[in-house]
């Protein structure tokens, strides 16, 4: 979600617990994929439709929980319900932190994700700082026990981040935006010192003397070469509003809000690294675009940007790797909140292949997209709406 506008500068904001050290396995390749240039016109062809599934109060996020048949979505005012995606219908809310946060502008409950035995939630506080809290899953629902994993001071009411996803590591990922105002004035995506316009790669441990574990190959861990914070996985992002991992490939993708210009979308290659160590490029650059520098060192430029003449606010979604629509298998699908237009991207033979769908969400505020357990793809929006994504 898009907002730029001026607000009262505050102090910098403290980082909590840095956790010990995990082992993960050896990346193939630190360094970020090669960038790809843009091409013009459609290269494939996938035409979809939005079939509304039920309506919601400001669905943000929606989440598979193994051990459930059904799917866990969360709404912006602080509730996480069971879903049945078949009938339509909230079979129970398992979780309603709605006391604890309010839901305006870019606040709220914003991101939650599932293991098989903790539902994490990520939310801005009364106060309107970043919690990252792990709720303990029983069975179906939770059992009562809680813990808040990570903390951070927000300086601004806007570019909270947000977003939450298990990778292939089984690691937890986290989405920080720069800390708000506009134009990054605490230049916090290019300062490693501060968990502000990254993203966190991080061992949960509940249920440990400390909350959580270092990754030991993260690039800022005890024992790398690098001054920073330990948790950091990627720098250099404004609001990453949502990213995901592709199911087949491992390969990370990140739809970074704009300035005032370009909105963008990057894919880090599992096979090189997946982002580790990653700089996307804000302040320095927007897009492709010269914003106040140059390219800093480990730049990962995006694979696909657009105008803000086509949208104002970008939202990630996830590699189609359903059944329903032959033609989307394997392509990047992606929309925008303010248009509330689909839009498809896919790499083959190195070169970016890009598609309209021909769908926009009713009465638009397209805020996040869910992918099911079969690879189906749902768009949600904060008018209320979750639609399967169908073919035409």
């Amino acid at each position: 979600m898009a907002s730029t506008g001026d607000e009262p500068a505050v102090e910098e904001p403290a980082v909590g617990a840095t956790g010990a050290a995990v082992d993960a396995p050896e990346p193939a390749d630190p360094d970020p994929p090669p960038a790809t240039t843009r091409p013009d016109g459609d290269m494939f062809a996938a035409d979809v439709a939005l079939r509304a599934v039920l309506t919601l109060d400001e669905p943000i996020d929606m989440a598979v929980a193994p051990g459930d048949d059904l799917v866990w979505i969360a709404e912006r005012a602080g509730r996480v319900s069971r879903v049945d995606l078949e009938r339509g219908a909230v079979v129970e809310t398992i979780l309603d932190i709605g006391a604890e946060t309010r839901a305006t502008g870019e606040r709220g409950l914003l991101g939650i994700a599932v293991t098989d035995r903790w539902l994490y939630a990520n939310f801005t506080d009364l106060a309107g700082d970043t919690r990252v809290d792990a709720f303990e899953r029983d069975g179906t629902g939770l059992s009562g026990h809680r813990r808040t994993i990570l903390f951070q001071a927000q300086p601004y009411s806007n570019h909270n981040g947000g977003d939450l996803a298990i990778g292939p590591d089984g690691f937890l990922y986290v989405a920080f935006g720069d800390g708000g105002s506009g134009g990054d004035p605490l230049d916090a995506g290019q300062d490693p010192t501060t968990w502000l316009g990254a993203v966190l790669r991080i061992q949960p441990t509940p249920d440990a003397a400390e909350p959580y574990a270092v990754p030991a190959d993260n690039p800022f861990a005890a024992g790398q070469d690098r001054a920073g914070l330990p948790e950091i996985f990627l720098t250099g992002v404004r609001n990453p509003w949502r990213f995901s991992f592709d199911r087949a490939t491992g390969d990370l993708w990140i739809a970074d809000v704009g300035q005032n210009a370009y909105e963008e979308v990057t894919v880090l290659l599992a096979a090189n690294g997946g982002g580790l160590g990653a700089n996307l490029g804000w302040r320095l650059r927007e897009g492709l675009h010269y914003f106040t520098g140059d390219e800093p060192p480990d730049h990962a430029d995006p694979v696909w940007e657009y105008s803000q003449d086509d949208g104002c606010s970008v939202t990630g979604g996830y590699v189609y790797r359903g059944s329903a629509i032959d033609d989307l298998y394997g392509a990047y699908v992606f929309g925008d909140y303010c248009t509330s237009r689909l839009w498809a991207v896919q790499i083959s033979r190195g070169e970016v292949e890009f598609r309209e769908l021909g769908a926009e969400v009713l009465g638009g505020s397209l805020a996040s997209f869910g992918e099911d357990a079969d690879g189906e793809l749902y768009a949600l929006s904060l008018n209320g709406t979750v639609a399967r994504i169908v073919p035409r």
